[in-house]
């Protein structure tokens, strides 16, 4: 049994990641720090005598989303009981109305015993990727100052359930991330992020009202990276056609699949125009 569970100090998550990196989830170079400063009450621990033992984030958006992930347990400890303990201790108590989560599909019955339901599947894809395309007049750099103007095209266009200030201030304001959006009447009408991970790049959020805009997003912000050569992966909610067709189409390959799934009523979003979402850790 763990001495203790707890919620995480913020040096402490970056342990979590570490583990992820060697897990193969190929993190981004800052996700520990923008994911904690997100919600600073949303990330927990289980200890033992030699520290951490599991992790898991329970990021709460509003008192009525959250969003489960993270969920991880020391190598030497996993099939202890451990991890489910924490997952109990955070979870089972929660009075929000809806939890989501981005599961592997091998725990999808585990999730489903604790009143989670599937949603659909999201397909991580990546390959080598390289584009040339023209840059429209009307596309411009995303800055921390615009993350009113985006977080209210988010939910005007039912692009994620809850507003998210806290997450979009770390996610288009960190120096190393490039925020691309095209004009539109609200402000913008798409936009897109891409990240340094510990191999190659992510590109996520990508959300366009149709192909042609999110082509031209996801072209400039390949185009944006410094490691032309690298490698580029795209988590695609796969009921999105549109968006599997542009990842196929620049030669990416599946690499990893979750299931989306839902513990209470599911949130009414767009998918035609998410062609990417943000991560899997935290929706």
């Amino acid at each position: 049994m763990p001495d203790k569970i707890r919620r995480l100090k913020s040096f402490e998550f970056p342990l979590a990641v570490e583990w992820a990196a060697k897990e193969g989830w190929n993190p981004g170079i800052n996700d520990a720090e923008v994911f904690f400063n997100t919600d600073t009450d949303g990330f927990w621990g289980a200890f033992d005598k030699q520290g951490l033992v599991a992790a898991i984030s329970a990021v709460q958006y509003s008192s009525d989303f959250g969003f489960v992930g993270f969920y991880i347990c020391r190598p030497d400890r996993r099939g202890s009981g451990l991890g489910y303990r924490l997952w109990q201790t955070v979870l089972e108590d929660s009075v929000l109305k809806t939890i989501g989560l981005d599961g592997v599909v091998d725990q999808q019955e585990n999730y489903r015993k604790s009143g989670f339901e599937f949603a659909h599947r999201n397909v991580r894809y990546g390959g080598v990727v390289t584009a040339n395309v023209k840059t429209p007049d009307d596309l411009f750099t995303l800055e921390v100052n615009d993350i009113a103007i985006v977080d209210a095209f988010e939910q005007t266009c039912k692009l994620f359930p809850e507003s998210r200030i806290e997450f979009l201030r770390g996610w288009i304001g960190n120096e190393k991330h490039t925020a691309l959006a095209i004009k539109g009447p609200m402000g913008l009408r798409a936009y897109g992020v891409i990240r340094p991970c510990q191999e190659g790049h992510k590109v996520g959020p990508l959300f366009a009202p149709n192909a042609k805009d999110a082509e031209i997003l996801f072209g400039a912000l390949l185009q944006s990276r410094d490691d032309q050569g690298g490698k580029v992966y795209l988590d695609v909610p796969e009921p999105n056609q549109a968006a599997v067709d542009l990842a196929t189409a620049h030669g990416m390959v599946p690499e990893f699949e979750t299931a989306r799934m839902y513990k209470g009523p599911a949130p009414e979003l767009d998918l035609d125009m998410i062609f990417g979402i943000s991560s899997f850790e935290l929706g």
